[in-house]
């Protein structure tokens, strides 16, 4: 119990030395804390976004779930046996068409839901309210199926106003509350690029993600009553997107999906397929190393000015161990240890980090704050990166303070009351 007193009495000792510090040599001190506090606030802050941005990039491909395989004329890498993304080669190749849905529900024995969706840039209109540039989808029957769509009103389009191309939409809850001030929105009409839709849905609100506001802002209407809208034959950007059955793998669902989707386009087997099959194990590959990459670039921005910190950090207690050698000294005379001197002049050094470390953290979280209200948006400073912060705060006033630390714990008690 008597050591256990000792070191807290040392801890507070150390921690009134480094207030003093900061206290009698503010601007040495903060100057010197300044590099901690960078270095740390980089690092962590690219730690908070890159969680942000992981959390809502896998949110926006949650809706997919991981038995759904996507299919495009753009693949998202370069595919196998091309070193480089040849978009040249890529550019060449049909878009997906809805006929080709349906072709492959009718073959495929892995699948029974094949969801077909193109998209097109609308004004939507109510009155005297409006919203622009909005992104509608036109979706067939299925896509339901395969997305996992929440509705907070209304409903989903029956088969018949899916197949008939009735003038029927759901809406985002953004949207809807542009358009309908009152919240009164089911069975009113709307127009889309001029023709006039009845809404029978409002999508339940998502929130907005670093990647855009999800279902929010969606209009979505029935394929047929979109190609009212726009001329298919000149439509970039359609997908496919294939759920399998329960039971059924990702690579039995893409195998058979690409030896259907070759015999629809009658292409040959040894011909290069003219369509990207994309699964979600290759986005989530995609998000790691887009992930992987901000990490590092975080590591490198926050790692220099960590290493100045470290060095304003040494050079407080060199500074520090050179103004109290006197008192060191005397501490010695007393018959205080080498390792008690040590440990002081230590735990000073990694207060004084710890000081400059939460400094930092204090700015992030006002940041996330800020950035949250701004963007409108959930940023939030994990409890996790937080720990990330302390610890490295630890190890910097670690690793600064050992030698300094050392220097005094050498010392002569004679030579060092001498130099007093």
């Amino acid at each position: 119990m008597s050591v256990f007193r000792i070191y807290l009495r040392l801890f507070n000792e150390s921690l009134a030395f480094a207030l003093s510090a900061l206290i009698v040599n503010r601007m040495r001190t903060m100057l010197s804390l300044l590099g901690i506090t960078i270095g740390i606030f980089s690092i962590i802050s690219v730690f908070t976004m890159v969680d942000t941005l992981e959390n809502d990039m896998r949110d926006s491909i949650e809706s997919l779930g991981d038995n759904v395989v996507m299919i495009q004329k753009w693949p998202f890498a370069p595919e196998e046996g091309d070193e480089e993304y040849a978009w040249w080669k890529y550019c060449q190749r049909p878009e997906p068409i809805e006929l080709e849905a349906k072709l492959l529900k009718e073959r495929l024995a892995t699948s029974d839901h094949v969801a077909f969706q193109s998209q097109i840039t609308r004004t939507v209109e109510r009155f005297n309210n409006f919203v622009e540039n909005v992104q509608v989808s036109m979706v067939n029957h299925d896509y339901s199926e395969v997305i996992n769509l929440k509705i907070a009103q209304g409903r989903y389009f029956s088969n018949l106003e899916s197949t008939s191309g009735k003038g029927v939409v759901l809406l985002g809850a953004d949207i809807a509350d542009k358009l309908f001030p009152d919240g009164r929105v089911l069975g009113k009409a709307v127009k889309i690029g001029g023709a006039k839709v009845d809404v029978i849905g409002v999508f339940e609100r998502s929130g907005d993600n670093i990647l855009g506001s999800g279902f929010d802002q969606a209009v979505v209407v029935p394929i047929r009553f979109g190609k009212t809208l726009v001329d298919f034959n000149s439509m970039q950007g359609n997908k496919l997107l294939v759920k399998a059955k329960l039971g059924v793998s990702n690579a039995e669902l893409k195998d058979e999906v690409t030896g259907a989707l070759r015999a629809i386009r009658r292409q040959r087997p040894k011909e290069e397929k003219s369509f990207a099959v994309i699964e979600p194990e290759l986005i989530s590959n995609l998000i790691d190393d887009i992930i992987g990459f901000i990490n590092t670039i975080g590591w490198v921005i926050g790692g220099f000015s960590i290493l100045v910190g470290g060095f304003s950090i040494a050079n407080i207690m060199f500074v520090s161990v050179k103004e109290r050698t006197g008192q060191i000294g005397i501490q010695k005379a007393l018959g205080a240890k080498n390792n008690f001197i040590l440990t002081q002049f230590l735990a000073e050094a990694i207060i004084l980090s710890l000081i400059g470390g939460a400094i930092g953290l204090c700015f992030i979280y006002i940041g996330t704050l800020v950035a949250g209200a701004i963007l409108e948006m959930d940023i939030v400073l994990t409890l996790t990166n937080v720990l990330i912060g302390l610890g490295l705060s630890v190890s910097i006033g670690l690793v600064s303070g050992i030698i300094p630390a050392w220097m005094a714990s050498q010392l002569d008690p004679v030579e060092a009351m001498r130099s007093s």
